[in-house]
C-alpha cells in the first residue's frame, strides 16, 4: 500500500468551521498523531496533504483545510484554497461543533458539493462536551439534507461508525479494483489452477474463476487454465515462465509442490481478500487461529446460500482444519446470505467467505463491524493457506505483507 501512488488514493477533504475538530478527527480515523491539534481556532491556514493509510479503507490521501468562517483579508484567501480543494476531492467530511449548531457555513459547503457531485458525510464531533439527543440529529440531518454522524475524536465514540459511512458514500469508482492485473505485465503468463470436483458447477467455471481469467485478459496478458494434477506438466512444457501462479485455495498444497519458488503464488481467495476488502485486516486476523481454545466460539460467514456438498469447505473442511490445530471442539456457527449476524462480539473469530457474491464497500462494512465488536476476521483463503503452513508463500505477490507476517507485526 505504500507503492499506491496519490492519484490512485481516495482523496477524502475534511471541511468545517475553526476549532471545530478537524484535527482530531483525522488523527481519531488513522488512530495516529498526524494533524496539529490546538485550541486556538485557526491553527490549519492552507490545505495539508496526506498519504496515509484509514484500515480498512486502504490507501487515502486526507486533505485538511482551514476553517471555512475565517475572516478578515489574509481569511478570506484561506477559505478560498479551502474551496478549491474540492475539485480534488472525491469525498468531502463536513465536521461540525455538537455544541455550535449549523448556519450559512455548512450550507454552502453541502450546496458546492452537490453541484459537483461530490459525496458529503456531516460528522458532528464533541458530543463528550455537547451529547445530542436523537431529535436534535434528526433536524440536523434534515436542515443539511445529508447523513449525520456523531462522533468524539477525543474518546473515539462513533469512528467506527463514521468509518463505514464513508464506504458506503465513497464514489462508484472507487471500488473499481484490478483483481490481479497490477500485478502482470503485458504479454505476462498467469496460470490458474482450477479442480473439477464435486464443488465445481457442472458445465461452467465459478464466478472467482471466469472474473480473474476476465482481469488477466483485459491487462493484455496471458491465462493457461489446468486442473491440479496437470500443473506440473503444464510448467515443464512451457518455454516461457510464468508471472504467477493462482490456484484453487483447496488444491493450495499441490500447487505449492509443483510451482517453482521463482513464481510467484496464490489462491483466488486471496486475490479476492484484496479486491472485495482489506488483505492486511484478513492476514492479521489469521494470527487469532492459534489463539483458540477448545470451546471458543467461531463464526464462519458466506455472502451467499449455495447447494452445499459433501465435504464443504465451509461446513466441514475448514472445521476439521481448525478443530485439529486446536486439538479439541470449537463451537462454530454459520451464517450465510446478506445477513450478517448481528451480536460479534462472542466470537473469538470470524471465517468469511471470499465475497465473490457481494461488492467491496458490503465486506469492508463487515470487516469493520467485525473490528468494532473487537473480533479478529480472516477469509477462506487466507485461513486455508494459514492452517496448511504455507501462507508466507501464498503472500508472495505482496511482499509488504509477507514481511510483516514472518515478522510478527
Amino acid at each position: 500500500m505504500n507503492e499506491t501512488t496519490r492519484g490512485n488514493r481516495l482523496h477524502i477533504a475534511i471541511f468545517g468551521r475553526r476549532n471545530a475538530g478537524k484535527s482530531s478527527l483525522i488523527n481519531a480515523l488513522t488512530n495516529q498523531d498526524i494533524a496539529v491539534v490546538s485550541p486556538v481556532a485557526g491553527t490549519t491556514t492552507d490545505p495539508v496533504y496526506k498519504s496515509m493509510e484509514i484500515l480498512p479503507l486502504g490507501p487515502v490521501v486526507i486533505i485538511d483545510t482551514a476553517g471555512i468562517d475565517d475572516s478578515g483579508e489574509l481569511g478570506e484567501l484561506r477559505v478560498q484554497r479551502s474551496l478549491e480543494v474540492l475539485n480534488k476531492a472525491d469525498m468531502v467530511l463536513l465536521v461540525m461543533d455538537s455544541g455550535a449548531g449549523t448556519n450559512k457555513f455548512e450550507h454552502d459547503i453541502v450546496t458546492r458539493c452537490r453541484e459537483k457531485k461530490l459525496p458529503v458525510v456531516a460528522v458532528i464531533n464533541k458530543i463528550d462536551i455537547h451529547p445530542l439527543t436523537a431529535a436534535q440529529l434528526a433536524a440536523c440531518q434534515a436542515g443539511l439534507g445529508v447523513q449525520a454522524l456523531t462522533v468524539s475524536a477525543l474518546t473515539g465514540e462513533g469512528i467506527s461508525e463514521l468509518k463505514i459511512a464513508m464506504v458506503k458514500n465513497a464514489p462508484a469508482a472507487w471500488d473499481d479494483q484490478s483483481i490481479v492485473g497490477d500485478l502482470l505485465n503485458p504479454g505476462d503468463l498467469a496460470v490458474l489452477v482450477v479442480p473439477i470436483d464435486l464443488a465445481a458447477p457442472k458445465g461452467r467455471l465459478i464466478l472467482p474463476q471466469v472474473q480473474t481469467i476476465r482481469d488477466v485478459l483485459d491487462h493484455d496478458a496471458m491465462a493457461y487454465v489446468v486442473k491440479e494434477r496437470e500443473l506440473k506438466e503444464c510448467m515443464q512444457s512451457l518455454s516461457k515462465k510464468p508471472r504467477i501462479v493462482i490456484t484453487d485455495s483447496q488444491a493450495f498444497l499441490k500447487a505449492d509442490a509443483d510451482t517453482p519458488p521463482d513464481v510467484l503464488l496464490t489462491s483466488f481467495s486471496i486475490l479476492f481478500a484484496r479486491y472485495k476488502g482489506d488483505l492486511a485486516t484478513l492476514v492479521a486476523g489469521a494470527k487469532a487461529i492459534e489463539k483458540l481454545r477448545p470451546g471458543d466460539k467461531v463464526l464462519i460467514a458466506e455472502a451467499c446460500t449455495h447447494h452445499r456438498v459433501e465435504d464443504d469447505i465451509g461446513t466441514v473442511k475448514i472445521p476439521r482444519w481448525i478443530r485439529s490445530i486446536v486439538g479439541g471442539e470449537v463451537d462454530f456457527h454459520w451464517s450465510s446470505g446478506p445477513r450478517f449476524a448481528e451480536d460479534l462480539s462472542q466470537y473469538k473469530l470470524i471465517i468469511h467467505c471470499g465475497a465473490c457474491m457481494i461488492n467491496r464497500r458490503e465486506m469492508l462494512s463487515r470487516i469493520m463491524k467485525a473490528q468494532a465488536a473487537g473480533v479478529p476476521i480472516v477469509n477462506y483463503g487466507v485461513c486455508i493457506a494459514y492452517v496448511l503452513g504455507i501462507l508466507p508463500r501464498a503472500l508472495s505477490p505482496f511482499p509488504y505483507l509477507q514481511e510483516s507476517f514472518q515478522h510478527g507485526q
